[in-house]
């Protein structure tokens, strides 16, 4: 016999903080019915182990200075968090977009793109974290080498730079 619902919950949030929907998830599986699973999580709940607020804290400070806004909010909308204290966090967020977005892309690249190609992929890096596209754009093309060089893109250069900006917009 394995440990009880009560124990497998304890070691659960010993590792990370877990919100209700997250934790019932995880021991769902384990529970003999689902009204013991109610009553271990309104326990946890009633003596302070299961707190929303941490739990949004806790991922703000691990994620948010490698994320973008947008990939940190799916996160807390896939932790069952309250609509409200998403909103509110993203807000705080999006403040400071940008200049998460530059420390990300100086910890990575350290250079700024010498072509189109490398432009490209700086962008798809940075847009897969979750930062905005218009803040990636902007930030790319303060930091591109050929436009601070005085040489120019080609047509085809424009034409292919033009047609993955708008593909990442449209996502």
């Amino acid at each position: 016999m394995g440990p009880s619902l009560k124990g497998r919950a304890l070691r659960l949030l010993s590792n990370r903080e877990h919100s209700k929907h997250e934790l019932a998830q995880k021991l769902k599986q384990h529970a003999q019915s689902e009204d013991e699973l109610l009553q271990v999580l309104e326990w946890l709940q009633a003596k302070g182990f299961i707190n929303e607020q941490r739990v949004l804290e806790s991922i703000i400070y691990r994620r948010a200075p490698k994320l973008g806004y947008a990939r940190v909010a799916r996160e807390l909308q896939e932790k069952g968090l309250a609509a409200h204290a998403v909103t509110d966090a993203v807000k705080e967020l999006k403040e400071t977009e940008a200049e998460r977005a530059k420390n990300v892309w100086l910890k990575k690249f350290k250079t700024p793109a010498q072509s189109i190609a490398d432009k490209a992929r700086q962008m798809r890096f940075l847009m897969s974290r979750g930062f905005a596209p218009s803040v990636v754009i902007q930030l790319l093309n303060e930091q591109t080498a050929f436009d601070n060089e005085g040489k120019k893109p080609s047509a085809e250069e424009e034409a292919e730079l033009a047609r993955l900006i708008d593909t990442l917009e449209s996502d």
